[in-house]
């Protein structure tokens, strides 16, 4: 009977101190005047003090809170701590409270960052428990440091996860291994169904432990999670190892790291059936591990760059021969870490008695005979030529040269056990030359080229559909992986390389390209692509992409400097392969969206008008510094935009050189079908102005389908602004409704008489006016009613920008 007294007690405690609370707050109302006079130092009123009581026992007075009215409930609201501030948040709701406004000031308070202004914040409550998620797993923010984020009832991991949506992780794969551990179980189990977007910023090379650490995460997270974007940003170096880690597991193949604990999740699917013949023919052979052509690959480049630099020694020895598996076997064992030497001993692994599959014992035994007998007859190590090492970074944090070694066995097989397995094994005794072995392997993106069987279609576990790689150079060995990746990735949606130094293997790229597109359910339908340096002119590369890919629907291809014939990584190959670059025809296609960056140089247009022609359903057309060797080769690309793209509904042109093009961009304005049109930099009245003003008015105002027009960086000036102001007039049939002068060199008075004459005329709202990086500093009066004026008639978006900053431009048109 204790308990019930105990409760009523504390609830009658609670109506007074709610009563105090409304009578409080009454009295503020009536005497603001006196509360202001108290002073900042002056002590808590007792509306502060009842609220700090009821919010350090929400732990037995949380239901009764939930029953307050809601103006007694919204003045405790702000004094809440994030935990029960967030668990109320349902309850303010029904009750017609929003506590937005409480966790915009806490972000400004606690996060003590702004936002981007192109971000749109529609709920700041997810958008504060994330960012605290994230701070709290590095270790960047000290909950006990406010009482606004401290309670010991609650786990601040726990009790954010749920909002998490997007997880970064940086430098040496901070967080991974917290994630995992076992007091954080709940936590993971929370991420796999709620994180969508997993990405890596800045990585640095990571020991083993890390690396089986996200092996876990991976896992967790995307074959028995929800995520379905991995992206990757600014990884100058990457790390073989961790780069093919992320690779394999974001496709959806996965083995357990050596000694790692094996997976629950796993266990409690496959309890009660036994493995298909596919999965196990995928995952283990009848003798032993089998390794697929990218692994050859990437084995055969290292083998070879050793022969390389050993012939390079004072006392270089003759190259040896050996037998395609002694190569790789030895490889593994000690060729994958270049601070290790070529023949390691025995894995630490093994001798602690953790058990493997036969196989796996057999070419683990295999490997060592092969080592001691290669050691015990090679010369000392006084006199062999020893390969250099790679140059790696130093270390974020601990001892300058201290690296953790685990066994070299067990480094090895963090390396490349994860790849899967399916290539078949020839005999031992097939000898190879290493430099054959390297040949063989480039020789082409297939991996039958080894006389190996190409990858599985059928996956085990779920793959995420986007993938993003920005600023990643990629190896040989790694784009290799990568294309023998995606010839299957069926589930694969959008696909982003952004300056990865492809190089000539765009040529690789577009054949695992064009066998994922004859995969069954290939789902492919978004492929952006840029880089400072291509071996095909970009609009060859466009056609190539095109013809591999005829179901995309979103294509966006830049390249930043001319085409020029680079030296090709494959060997022997001086060229684009014929069956890439062809002048047959384009078949139709499936494109909704063209977005093409050019580098500085005249462009074919038939070539472009090749492509218009073969995407009839093509709807949004961008064109960025491209050029024309004449006016008369633009209006051919228009002319085929009139006739082939019937469907096209947006034309964005930008930085492209249009003073000789006055009567294509009129017959532009006079298109009937696109209802937004862009010219962003593009000179347009720098010739002719008087005239072609007036002219591209008229046909303005006889468009009524063109719902929007984007003019920024044209210098339009005042002139030109109040002459655009007649396509709002009386007698214009226009229907525009969004218009950006932006950066046009427009002064506070033009634009004040631009909002007199929309007043005049009455056209009522229009829709939005852009208005970013114009003079309207010079005059601050004047511009603001301006501004005034015009938010009567428009939505305004303008800022406050420093117009000294372009004293050249107003000079050069003066």
């Amino acid at each position: 009977m204790a308990a019930p007294e105990a409760w009523r007690a504390r609830s009658c405690w609670f109506c007074e101190v709610a009563a105090a609370t409304t009578m409080e707050a009454t009295s503020r109302e009536a005497a603001p005047a006196k509360s202001s006079a108290s002073g900042p130092n002056a002590p808590p009123a007792l509306f502060e003090l009842c609220g700090r009581a009821v919010s350090a026992h929400m732990g037995v007075l949380e239901s009764g809170v939930w029953a307050l009215p809601g103006p007694i409930l919204q003045s405790i609201l702000p004094l809440l701590n994030i935990y029960y501030l967030e668990r109320i948040e349902e309850t303010a709701l029904k009750k017609g409270l929003s506590t937005q406004a409480i966790w915009r000031r806490l972000w400004d308070e606690l996060m003590k960052t702004r936002p981007s202004s192109l971000e749109s914040v529609t709920c700041w409550r997810a958008k504060f428990m994330e960012a605290f998620f994230s701070h709290v797993l590095r270790g960047t923010i000290d909950v006990s440091s406010d009482r606004r984020l401290c309670d010991q009832r609650f786990s601040p991991l726990l009790h954010s996860s749920r909002h998490v949506r997007q997880l970064t992780i940086c430098n040496m794969l901070q967080g991974a291994t917290e994630l995992v551990a076992e007091p954080n179980r709940r936590v993971l189990e929370t991420l796999a169904s709620s994180l969508h977007t997993l990405k890596f910023r800045h990585l640095l090379f990571s020991d083993v432990a890390a690396q089986q650490s996200l092996r876990q995460l991976l896992h967790q997270l995307i074959h028995h999670g929800a995520v379905n974007q991995v992206s990757l940003y600014s990884w100058p170096v990457p790390e073989s190892a961790l780069f093919i880690l992320i690779l394999t597991m974001s496709a959806g193949f996965w083995q357990p790291g050596p000694g790692g604990p094996p997976c629950r999740l796993c266990g409690e699917a496959s309890r009660g059936r036994a493995p298909s013949r596919e999965e196990g023919s995928l995952l283990l052979g009848s003798r032993r591990p089998r390794r697929d052509a990218a692994e050859r690959c990437a084995a055969a480049l290292m083998a070879t760059r050793r022969k390389s630099e050993a012939k390079q020694m004072p006392r270089a020895a003759p190259s040896t021969r050996v037998t395609r598996r002694s190569t790789q076997e030895s490889l593994t064992s000690g060729g994958t870490d270049p601070k290790r030497e070529l023949y390691p001993p025995a894995t630490s692994h093994e001798a602690s008695g953790t058990k493997r599959p036969p196989s796996a014992l057999a070419a683990t035994s295999s490997a060592s005979a092969s080592s001691s007998t290669s050691s015990s007859k090679r010369a000392p190590a006084s006199s062999a030529p020893q390969p250099k090492p790679l140059k790696r970074f130093k270390r974020a944090a601990g001892k300058k040269g201290v690296r953790t070694r685990q066994g070299s066995g067990a480094e090895s097989e963090d390396l490349y056990d994860f790849v899967f397995i399916v290539a078949g094994e020839k005999e031992d005794g097939e000898e190879m030359e290493i430099g054959e072995v390297a040949c063989g392997a480039l020789d082409g993106s297939d991996p039958s080229c080894l006389g190996l069987p190409a990858l599985e279609a059928s996956q085990r576990f779920r793959s995420i559909s986007t993938l993003e790689l920005f600023t990643v150079p990629l190896s040989t060995e790694a784009a290799l992986t990568l294309c023998h990746l995606l010839s299957s990735w069926v589930s694969l949606e959008s696909l982003t390389l952004s300056y990865n130094g492809l190089g000539s293997n765009i040529f690789r790229l577009l054949d695992s390209l064009r066998a994922l597109s004859g995969q069954a359910g290939c789902r492919l339908r978004a492929l952006h692509l840029s880089d400072l340096f291509s071996p095909l002119p970009i609009l060859e590369l466009t056609r190539a992409i095109v013809r591999a890919l005829p179901l995309l629907r979103v294509l966006s291809i830049r390249v930043d400097h001319p085409s020029q014939r680079d030296n090709p990584a494959v060997p022997g190959n001086a060229g684009p392969p014929s069956h890439i670059v062809g002048d047959e025809e384009i078949p139709e296609n499936c494109l909704e969206q063209l977005e093409m960056g050019f580098p500085r140089g005249a462009q074919p247009a038939p070539l472009l008008c090749s492509v218009l022609k073969a995407s009839g359903s093509l709807q949004q057309l961008s064109l960025d510094s491209a050029t024309f060797a004449s006016p008369q080769d633009f209006g051919l690309v228009l002319q085929t935009l009139k006739e082939y793209n019937l469907a096209l509904k947006r034309l964005s042109f930008h930085d492209m050189n249009l003073a000789d093009c006055q009567s294509e961009v009129l017959f532009l304005l006079q298109n009937l079908t696109l209802q937004e049109i862009t010219f962003s930099f593009c000179r347009l009245f720098e010739k002719r102005p008087a005239q072609f003003l007036p002219e591209m008015v008229a046909a303005m105002k006889g468009n009524s389908t063109l719902k929007g027009l984007r003019l920024p960086g044209n210098r339009l000036g005042n002139a030109g602004l109040l002459a655009l102001a007649d396509v709002f007039s009386e007698d214009s049939s226009s229907s525009l409704c969004q218009l950006d002068i932006s950066s046009n060199c427009i002064k506070p008075d033009g634009l004040l008489e631009f909002a007199k004459r929309l007043e005049r005329w009455g056209r009522g709202a229009f829709g939005h006016l852009r208005l970013f990086q114009n003079w309207l500093d010079q005059d601050a009066v004047t511009a603001r009613e301006a501004i005034r004026r015009l938010r009567a008639t428009c939505h305004v978006v303008s800022d406050s920008w420093d117009s000294s900053q372009a004293f050249a431009d107003y000079v050069s048109t003066m």
